[in-house]
């Protein structure tokens, strides 16, 4: 017999009930049944009703560059809304933290965010490991930027032609000419200190393509030395030249280059924090000054950036005397925003670039008694990524702009004596490739770009429409010890005046179509771990400007009486370097020889004659067969922990094929050597920069002596908190040098900068 408890409510029942045997089998499967029903609950339900079991959370931030611990770096637990911030060690701990799956969001004034998903198991304790990769505005020395390395090419541009971070501080000017005048490989044609633009090798105009965020920048400095470039240099993040086959994702014009500031005015880099700089700029050679301030504010899914720049600057101060009417005046304004979703990303901006300023008078090649230049360029860019997430294909990316462009040239009497107008239309399409049969990341794109261009005052051009399309394609490949790049673009080019004039003075005025292509290959070959060896081979092409086929009449700025030839071919030629490329970290150089044969390469010469009615020496386009050989190095060596010492040299060869005289207008020999001392902190550094005699002349132009000059500068940064403060000074020509620039049309008056001391201080925070 069993005994049974039973209460049944409202009445008295007996203590125990009686069950016969016949029940016991039923009861007792009941029973069973129960008992499997209540285990079956305790192994789902119980586990979720128990305290779960905790941790310590514990992890350390690293800068991706140099290793070193990042400290105050807000680290956010997206699941419970943590966030603390990391200590001075980079290291942050989080107390009774619970076992699962969780993102967080890393972020650091100076860096870009860190996104990233992870599983914590207390039974598999470590120490999570964070790296941050640098922005422009890091404390160490190098920079990687937010743009992905796809191959060896891109690590050799990082090493020989870039300019970032603290060394783009410590060689701030009031220009982006003047802020590229060390680098390898690069001069500055100027005529006066605000029309100064760079030259690459020997090659000017629009051989070399300026672009600002990719988009090509529309003004008119590649027409004439008297033509300022319409871009702000102080807010840059970092200033690259491409060269090799990407160069024919912008341009088809592979011997010259593409000179890129980055500035991102479309935001690419989505965090939430606010983000700004506050920044101030002054040099004593010219008594000018700039303050500048920069905000970044996330919205959600959208961040929304914007810059304010206003700078001043009085006459030039030379070891002769002042360079009379150089002044120049600049507001420079721009608003962006990105909104981020799942399939990419669509983001706007718009800029506005105002800039005053005087163009030096009273020599050969110049007006009696100056001209003042006012100029305005309003630009909007438009950008999107739509992600197709395949195997193979990445992501479309769609580019849109529109530019409006002014510029006014004044007499000293306050007559306008010239005037141009740009309204130009641009756009592309790219897609976006991964892996495709033997090619890694890849290109495909289409282009358009529709140009009106009029003119007024004194200058006889006739009103024209320019269109251009073209089709292009990058592709990169990497086997073991070859790495290989391949770039090629087809362009349609049309140039359409607004009448057709048969029996002009310059020739037959009339509609000019051109079909042109442009080729470029590179290889790079590991011959050890640290020595690379490698060959670029391009077949470049460029058609004739508006301004080169159809001038007709006096410039008044460049005092000079312009005449085209409207039977102009394109100019193309074919080209080849060899390089080699070290890397250690003790001891790093490159060393480039490059060779370009050109043929109609278009030239405008002085021819000698004058313009009677004008009394103005005669330019005159025209295309020549031509050579430009010569020779890029540079190396950096680790003389001790903090100790460096860098050296660069740069010569350009250029001849006539047919004669082997001298072409116009290249630079002579040029280097620069440079010892520092450097820590994280702080940096001092003395260096003398220096050219050879430029004898190699054509007709009518003037040679120049050679020159030594000594600079010294010191920089230092200080991080507190959420606030880094960076300020540099720099002492160039520390002996009042009087020195000339071959390429500069005032130097037969006057010499460059005498004695200048700079000062550059920013403020970067988060909030």
């Amino acid at each position: 017999m069993i005994a049974s408890k039973n209460h049944v409510r409202g009445q008295e029942c007996p203590r125990y009930q009686l069950i016969s045997r016949s029940d016991i089998p039923i009861r007792l499967g009941h029973s069973l049944f129960s008992v499997f029903l209540a285990a079956l609950f305790m192994l789902i339900f119980l586990p979720q009703l128990a305290p779960a079991e905790t941790g310590t959370f514990t992890g350390i931030v690293l800068d991706a560059e140099t290793k070193e611990p990042i400290a105050n770096a807000q680290v956010q637990v997206t699941e419970g809304n943590i966030k603390i911030a990391t200590s001075d060690d980079g290291m942050f701990e989080i107390n009774d933290f619970e076992e699962g799956i969780y993102e967080i969001d890393v972020t650091r004034i100076g860096y870009l965010s860190n996104h990233l998903e992870f599983e914590f198991n207390n039974g598999n304790r470590r120490t999570f490991v964070i790296y941050l990769i640098p922005k422009a505005i890091e404390m160490s020395p190098v920079v990687v930027t937010s743009q992905h390395t796809h191959s060896r090419f891109e690590e050799l541009d990082d090493f020989s032609h870039s300019l970032r971070g603290k060394d783009l501080q410590k060689e701030m000017g009031l220009t982006l000419a003047s802020t590229l005048k060390n680098e390898t490989g690069l001069a500055i044609r100027s005529m006066g200190p605000a029309p100064a633009r760079p030259v690459v090798r020997g090659l000017s105009g629009d051989r070399v393509v300026i672009s600002e965020d990719g988009y090509k920048t529309i003004d008119l400095s590649a027409t004439s030395p008297d033509h300022a470039v319409t871009i702000e240099p102080f807010s840059l993040e970092k200033i690259e030249v491409i060269r090799g086959p990407k160069v024919l994702l912008k341009s088809s014009s592979t011997f010259g280059g593409v000179v890129n500031a980055v500035r991102h005015e479309i935001p690419m880099d989505m965090h939430k924090e606010i983000y700004g700089s506050v920044g101030a700029y002054g040099e004593t050679a010219n008594e000018g000054y700039l303050g500048s301030l920069s905000l970044e504010v996330p919205f959600d899914q959208m961040l929304v950036k914007t810059e304010l720049t206003r700078k001043s600057s009085s006459d030039l101060h030379t070891p002769i005397g002042r360079l009379q009417n150089s002044e120049t005046e600049n507001l420079d304004f721009s608003i962006g925003g990105n909104y981020f979703t799942d399939f990419g990303f669509a983001g706007y901006s718009y800029r506005q670039f105002e800039l005053d300023y005087g163009i030096p008078g009273g020599f050969i090649g110049a007006h009696p008694n100056g001209v003042d230049i006012e100029m305005i360029r309003r630009q909007h860019n438009a950008k999107s990524r739509i992600n197709i997430g395949s195997d193979r294909f990445e992501s479309v990316e769609l580019h849109f702009s529109n530019a409006y462009y002014r510029h006014k040239e004044f007499e000293s009497n306050g007559l306008i004596g010239t005037e141009f107008k740009i309204i130009n239309y641009s756009g592309n399409v790219d897609l976006n490739h991964e892996q495709i049969g033997p090619f890694g990341y890849g290109i495909f794109g289409i282009t358009f770009d529709h140009r009106d261009f009029d003119i007024g005052g004194y200058v006889f051009n006739p009103p024209t429409v320019s269109t251009n399309v073209s089709l292009y394609i990058y592709e990169n490949f990497t086997h073991d010890k070859l790495s290989l790049e391949f770039g090629g673009r087809i362009n349609y080019d049309r140039i359409t005046p607004e009448y057709e004039k048969p029996d002009a003075n310059i020739g037959h005025i009339r509609e000019r179509t051109f079909g042109t292509y442009s080729l470029s290959f590179s290889a790079i070959y590991r011959l050890s771990k640290v020595i690379h060896s490698g060959i670029n081979v391009s077949r470049s092409s460029r058609v004739p400007t508006i301004e080169e086929l159809f001038s007709e009449g006096p410039h008044l700025a460049a005092y000079s009486y312009e005449v085209g030839n409207p039977d102009l071919d394109d100019e193309h030629g074919i080209g080849a370097e060899l390089f080699f490329f070290h890397e250690t970290g003790r001891f790093d150089y490159s060393i480039t020889f490059f060779n370009n044969e050109i043929e109609n390469y278009i030239i405008p010469r002085n021819t000698g004659r004058i313009n009677y009615s004008t009394l103005l020496p005669i330019y005159a386009s025209e295309g020549v067969s031509a050579r430009l050989r010569g020779v890029e190095a540079q190396a950096e060596a680790k003389l001790t922990g903090n100790l460096s010492f860098l050296s660069s040299v740069s010569y350009t060869r250029g001849d006539f094929k047919e004669t082997g005289e001298p072409l116009p207008q290249i630079p002579p020999l040029k280097g620069l050597s440079e010892i520092k001392y450097s820590t994280p902190n702080y940096s001092v550094g003395f260096s003398a920069q220096y050219a050879d005699n430029q004898e190699r002349v054509d007709t009518f132009e003037e040679p120049t002596d050679g020159y030594l000059v000594y600079n010294a500068y010191a920089q230092y940064f200080l991080t507190h908190g959420q606030w880094i403060h960076s300020i540099s000074l720099s002492f160039d020509n520390i002996f009042d040098k009087e020195y000339r620039n071959h390429l500069s049309r005032v130097k037969s008056i006057m010499p460059e900068a005498g004695r200048n001391f700079k000062v550059t201080y920013k403020v970067f925070f988060g909030i």
